[in-house]
């Protein structure tokens, strides 16, 4: 194993605290949940490894941990999920019989990055494309030789609609949700599509605490928990959502690192020609939004 990810884990694998814990189960936001939800709560919490990262290896980690957790805070993970038994539903075979689940959804919202798309294939699902993990449907469609036009105001406004009552509509299914307050927080919200900024992340450990039936504020934890990668800020789109075109960024910010869209595109460009499969997953997978957001998609450049 890597030593820096067995020191990253340390309580995980080395073995957590003794007493009863709480673990917050899912993909990368679980870890800045847990973050925001930690203080005060009458467990200890354990940091573990995104659910997308864990391996055969860590199976009997996760079932030693389980042994002793009393607090489960989940993701909606499927059954099986990477050919791993790790679904919520299967971790309630390694708790105790008096153990809490709570689920909360996987947050993501396209209003403020419509372009901004994730694209899964399953010759290879942790494959990303290079420079910032995320793809973007202009890049898409210039890779399959098609043309993107430029949306009108009242089209950046329908895929913000779409994106939160796509997630309204997955919260019915969990405990808890947090698809209500995106709109109201404006900028706020998200950095990227699924890294949502600290206000959402607060919001949500409040409604798991109220949930839980436990007393207090949830306060910030004085840094900004997914703030590594933010996705740039169309002066346009923001118009169109309300919000204020002053405030937009032209570029990605990368840990801090200003990156411009066209040193973005090239290089995806490149990655398309050697992982054609991505191009119509993509396209076909944000179809929707791209028929809402006015694409040519349906008359390849050239005429061919």
């Amino acid at each position: 194993m890597d030593p820096g990810r067995r020191r990253h884990y340390g309580a995980f694998y080395d073995g957590p605290p003794r007493g009863p814990l709480a673990v917050v189960w899912g993909n990368c936001q679980a870890e800045a949940l847990r973050v925001a939800l930690a203080p005060g709560l009458p467990l200890t919490t354990v940091r573990v490894p995104p659910v997308h990262e864990l391996t055969a290896a860590d199976l009997p980690h996760v079932a030693r941990l389980l042994a002793r957790t009393r607090l489960v805070v989940s993701q909606p993970v499927r059954a099986d999920y990477r050919d791993l038994p790790i679904g919520t539903a299967q971790l309630r075979a390694h708790l105790p019989a008096d153990a809490r689940t709570v689920v909360w959804p996987v947050i993501r919202y396209r209003g403020l990055h419509p372009w901004t798309a994730i694209v899964r294939h399953p010759s290879d699902p942790a494959a990303v494309p290079p420079v910032v993990p995320y793809h973007d449907l202009r890049t898409l469609g210039a890779a399959a030789g098609r043309s993107l036009g430029r949306p009108a105001a009242g089209a950046f406004r329908a895929v913000a609609e779409r994106s939160v009552a796509e997630l309204a509509r997955r919260e019915r299914a969990c405990d808890v949700g947090v698809s209500d307050v995106l709109r109201p927080l404006g900028l706020d919200a998200v950095h990227v599509l699924n890294h949502p900024a600290n206000p959402v992340l607060l919001a949500l450990a409040g409604r798991v605490r109220a949930r839980l039936g436990l007393r207090g504020e949830v306060a910030d934890p004085g840094r900004e928990l997914l703030g590594g990668i933010r996705a740039p800020l169309d002066p346009q789109v923001l118009d169109a959502l309300g919000l204020d075109p002053d405030r937009a960024r032209p570029h990605w910010l990368v840990h801090g690192t200003p990156v411009t869209e066209d040193d973005v595109r090239a290089p995806q460009l490149r990655w398309y020609a050697d992982h054609p499969a991505w191009v119509p997953a993509g396209l076909e997978r944000y179809a929707a939004d791209l028929e809402v957001l006015g694409s040519s998609c349906a008359s390849p450049l050239g005429g061919r």
